[in-house]
């Protein structure tokens, strides 16, 4: 069995060090890609509207924290799906997806279900999500609706254990919290802010009067604030499913 969400991988892929592993890219491998972003429409890329920056930390391990850059869609009023990235660079590593409910979406949910999704009240509100060279008046509007909505994150590549590729089982992603173990590592939200030139403390001064979710009766999210534990996906063999097929004589 390997349990991937808590235990590095033992050998890393052979190469020269780079991440991820490979080759340069060729002359001509630039200029197929160039000829099929001419030819072809790239639709479901081309509805990200939004880039947000904020920081998530994983639910079975909550010392191991991590700044995620968010490239999202809006399909309706209530659901969002974001390409999760490492940074913002031409470089930068597709390292998740997160999928973002509305609290009207959320409570229709079951507990289960819920257990598995964060708020996203507090990021709004601490400063912590912010959209980069956005000035704040201009998405103050979806800030106070971000506060009222709830995620559900799968990393897929751990980078910051060193990964140089997407190795084992997904990780589930938990959102920063004011509470013991939810709080973000201050030298993270430094460096953030300095590459950006902007300031939390003031952003969370700012947005102290944004209105957040009433817990409701049944929101589970959150779990391991409630109950102190996580979540951790392990890999184990299993029978497959067979297809019935037709029986011939």
């Amino acid at each position: 069995m390997m349990a991937s969400s808590d235990k590095a991988p033992d050998v890393m892929p052979v190469g020269d060090g780079s991440v991820p592993p490979g080759k340069p890219m060729t002359v001509g491998d630039k200029v197929v890609d160039k000829s099929a972003g001419m030819l072809q429409t790239l639709k479901p890329i081309k509805q990200i509207t939004q880039h947000v920056c904020t920081f998530s930390v994983y639910s079975h391990d909550m010392s191991r924290q991590i700044e995620a850059h968010h490239y999202i869609t809006r399909l309706n009023q209530d659901f969002l799906q974001c390409a999760v990235y490492d940074s913002d660079d031409p470089s930068a590593r597709l390292i998740g997806v997160e999928y973002i409910v509305s609290d009207r979406i959320f409570d229709t949910l079951p507990t289960d279900e819920q257990k598995l999704w964060h708020s996203h009240d507090h990021e709004v509100t601490s400063g912590l999500w912010v959209n980069p060279r956005v000035p704040e008046m201009l998405h103050r509007t979806e800030l106070e609706n971000i506060a009222h909505t709830y995620g559900k994150f799968w990393c897929t590549w751990q980078v910051d254990r060193g990964d140089r590729l997407p190795l084992g089982a997904p990780a589930l992603m938990m959102s920063p919290q004011v509470v013991n173990m939810g709080v973000v590592q201050p030298e993270l939200v430094l460096v953030r802010d300095n590459k950006y030139k902007i300031k939390t403390d003031e952003l969370r001064k700012a947005r102290a009067d944004i209105p957040v979710s009433k817990p409701g009766n049944a929101r589970a999210s959150d779990f391991w604030m409630q109950n102190g534990k996580g979540y951790a996906i392990d890999i184990e063999p299993t029978e497959m499913k067979r297809l019935e097929g037709p029986k011939f004589p």
